[in-house]
């Protein structure tokens, strides 16, 4: 239950997907790249997901963690799903065409 609090903060999620995506970044380029995130949540959530070992913090900015790599390959399968199921969502509700 711990992960799944940790990973139901706002952006916890969104921060390790987009390291595992994009690779490691500084905290401005991190910033950029999750878009409306602002630098006190950003911040939080670097601190939680560090003290939780999903990421690392190196010379060159932020990166996922062999552990935060392995999170990241079990969720991707959940990533897909979600987007197949958001896709029949948005077809069962503009209806037959």
């Amino acid at each position: 239950m711990a992960l799944l609090d940790l990973l139901g903060r706002r952006w916890a999620m969104g921060v390790v997907w987009t390291l595992a995506e994009t690779g490691p970044c500084s905290f401005n380029q991190l910033q950029d790249r999750c878009e409306s995130i602002s630098p006190g949540v950003l911040n939080t959530r670097l601190k939680e997901l560090r003290a939780a070992r999903l990421i690392e913090r190196h010379a060159g900015g932020y990166a996922v963690s062999p552990r935060g790599r392995e999170l990241y390959a079990l969720l991707e399968p959940l990533g897909k799903w979600s987007k197949e199921w958001a896709d029949d969502v948005l077809s069962a509700e503009a209806g037959p065409e």
